[in-house]
C-alpha cells in the first residue's frame, strides 16, 4: 500500500513537471474514521451465529486537478482494514487487495452543458433507488433556477463477441431539478434494459428486462422547519427464467420526513412504505427487488434495522438499507449541549408491508442514542447504543433474545 501510494505521488510530481505548459491547481481531502464495536443477537436468538465484535478503518483520499473553472480532473481512492485480517490489518499491514479506486472522472463545461465522464457518485431519490458509484456519463443543461442531467449507468457489460451485448444492463436517468423560492422539486424518470439480463448476479434469473421508474422528490423550507417527500412508482416487465414467461411490475414507495429546529433542539421525524411481493397475484410487487437490479441501492435509517454507523449487518429479516417490502416510522430528536458537544436519540417501529409465510410482519421498535463530541477542529467521537425490541417477524421460537448494538467511532475530514 505504502509503496502503490508513494508511485501515485511521483507520477503526480513528475506530470507536473514535465508538462509546465498545462499548468493547474490541484485540491486535496481525506476522510478517515476507525470504529471498534459489537453486535449481538442480531438472529433474535441466542444462536450466536451473526455476534460481532471487531475494530476496522477506512480511508479515503480526494485529489481533484483544476484546468480552470469549466474544466476538473476528480480523483478519490479508498482502502478498508478490519484489525487484524490477513489483507491488510495483520502484523506487517502492506496490502494492495483491499485499494479501491471510487472516483475518476472528468468534469467539464461546454457553456450551459455539464459533462462528468468516468468513474463518478450519484444519488437518485434520495438512495431509495441509487446511492453509490457507477461507470457511466451525465449530461447536465443548466438554466437560471432549473437544471436538466441525463444520466447513463452502466451496470453490466455482456462482453466481446457474437451477441454478447445481448448481456448488457443498461440504466438511464432524466432527473430535472426546479427551484421555486423555498421549494426544491426533481421529477426522475429511470429505465433499466436488458436484452438477456441472466449474466449479471444482480439480475440473473430474468431474461429480458424492461423495468420503468416514474418519481418526484420535493423539498421545502419553511422558517426553522423543512419538509420532503418522495414518491416513486415502478412498472413494466420482465421475462422469469427457466421459462421465460412474462411477468409484470407493479411496486411502489412512498416517504415522507421532516425536521423543525428551535435553538439548540430539534426534533426530526420520517415515515417510508414501499411494496412487497404479494405471492397471490400474478404480477411482481415487491419495491426493487434484488433480482431486479437493486445493487447500488442505499438508504440508512436505523442503527440496527437499516445499518446505521456500523454497517457491518442489519437485523435478521429486515431489508437493511435496500428499501423493500417494508413500513417503518420514526420519531426523533437531538440536543445540542455545547458548541463540542450534541445528543441524539432516535425511536423507530417497522414491519413488513406482506406478511411471512408464517403469518407474521412485525419486526420491532428500536431505540438509537448517539452522542457526538469534537475532540478538536475536524475531529469527532461518536458513542452509539442501539436496542431492537424484536417482532415475530424478526425471529419466532425458542431461545429469544433482542439484538443490541455498542459501539464508538473516531473520525476526522479535511
Amino acid at each position: 500500500m505504502k509503496k502503490l501510494l508513494m508511485g501515485l505521488l511521483a507520477a503526480g510530481l513528475v506530470l507536473a513537471m514535465a508538462l509546465p505548459a498545462m499548468a493547474f491547481d490541484s485540491e486535496f481531502g481525506a476522510y478517515w474514521r476507525t470504529r471498534a464495536y459489537i453486535q449481538k443477537d442480531f438472529t433474535g436468538s441466542d444462536s450466536g451465529k451473526l455476534d460481532t465484535q471487531l475494530v476496522d478503518t477506512r480511508t479515503r483520499l480526494f485529489y481533484t486537478a483544476v484546468f480552470s473553472e469549466d474544466f476538473k480532473f476528480v480523483n478519490a481512492f479508498e482502502f478498508n482494514n478490519t484489525w487484524g485480517d490477513t489483507v491488510g490489518g495483520d502484523f506487517g499491514t502492506d496490502a494492495t487487495t483491499i485499494f479501491r479506486i471510487k472516483h475518476s472522472y472528468a468534469n467539464f463545461n461546454l457553456g450551459q452543458v455539464n459533462f462528468l465522464i468516468g468513474l463518478m457518485p450519484r444519488v437518485l431519490h434520495r438512495g431509495f433507488v441509487f446511492s453509490d458509484d457507477f461507470a457511466g456519463l451525465a449530461v447536465t443543461y443548466k438554466g437560471e433556477g432549473f437544471e436538466i442531467p441525463f444520466i447513463w449507468l452502466k451496470a453490466y457489460e455482456g462482453g466481446t463477441g457474437h451477441d454478447m451485448n445481448d448481456y448488457d444492463v443498461d440504466w438511464y436517468a432524466l432527473k430535472p431539478n426546479f427551484k421555486f423560492g423555498n421549494v426544491s422539486l426533481t421529477p426522475t424518470l429511470s429505465r433499466i434494459y436488458s436484452k438477456d439480463a441472466e449474466k449479471w448476479g444482480a439480475t440473473s434469473g430474468n431474461k429480458e428486462l424492461r423495468i420503468w421508474m416514474a418519481g418526484v422528490d420535493a423539498d421545502v423550507k419553511i422558517g426553522a422547519g423543512s419538509l420532503w417527500f418522495t414518491g416513486i412508482y415502478e412498472f413494466g416487465d420482465f421475462e422469469k427464467l427457466p421459462t421465460a414467461k412474462s411477468v409484470d411490475m407493479k411496486a411502489y414507495l412512498l416517504a415522507v420526513g421532516g425536521a423543525f429546529n428551535a435553538g439548540p433542539a430539534d426534533i426530526h421525524g420520517q415515515i417510508f412504505y414501499a411494496t412487497g411481493d404479494d405471492p397471490n397475484t400474478e404480477d411482481y410487487e415487491a419495491f426493487l427487488s434484488p433480482h431486479l437490479g437493486s445493487t447500488g441501492q442505499s438508504y440508512y435509517w436505523a442503527e440496527i434495522m437499516g445499518l446505521g454507523i456500523f454497517d457491518n449487518q442489519a437485523s435478521a429479516n429486515s431489508c437493511a438499507d435496500k428499501i423493500s417490502n417494508i413500513m417503518a416510522a420514526n420519531l426523533g430528536v437531538g440536543f445540542k449541549f455545547t458548541d463540542k458537544m450534541k445528543l441524539k436519540a432516535d425511536l423507530w417501529y417497522a414491519k413488513l408491508a406482506e406478511k411471512n409465510k408464517a403469518g407474521d410482519d412485525e419486526l420491532g421498535t428500536e431505540i438509537d442514542v448517539v452522542l457526538t463530541y469534537s475532540l478538536m477542529k475536524n475531529l469527532n467521537l461518536d458513542l452509539v447504543a442501539a436496542y431492537l425490541f424484536a417482532g415475530d417477524a424478526t425471529y419466532k421460537g425458542a431461545n429469544q433474545e433482542d439484538p443490541y448494538e455498542l459501539g464508538t467511532q473516531l473520525s476526522f475530514k479535511f
